[in-house]
């Protein structure tokens, strides 16, 4: 199944790039655009994968946002 999400990206005092999933609440940083990107996207897969495992319903966006959209295909095995 795949799950879509607006990421939102701010530049960081630091110098870097954090990314912020408002439908999931949890973000994450990176040293450069590029690297917020991976991070997001990573972060994003193992959220959804934790709910999808744990049973929980996968959260979906209900609001519009200004971003990138960001899409994980999660695989589902049934034991």
């Amino acid at each position: 199944m795949e799950y879509t999400y607006t990421v939102i990206y701010q530049l960081t005092e630091e110098g870097g790039t954090s990314a912020y999933v408002p439908a999931l609440g949890v973000n994450t940083q990176g040293g450069s655009l590029e690297e917020a990107r991976s991070m997001a996207k990573d972060l994003i897969q193992d959220q959804v994968e934790t709910f999808v495992k744990t049973g929980k319903v996968v959260p979906q966006e209900t609001e519009r946002y200004e971003g990138e959209k960001v899409s994980v295909k999660v695989t589902v095995t049934v034991t």
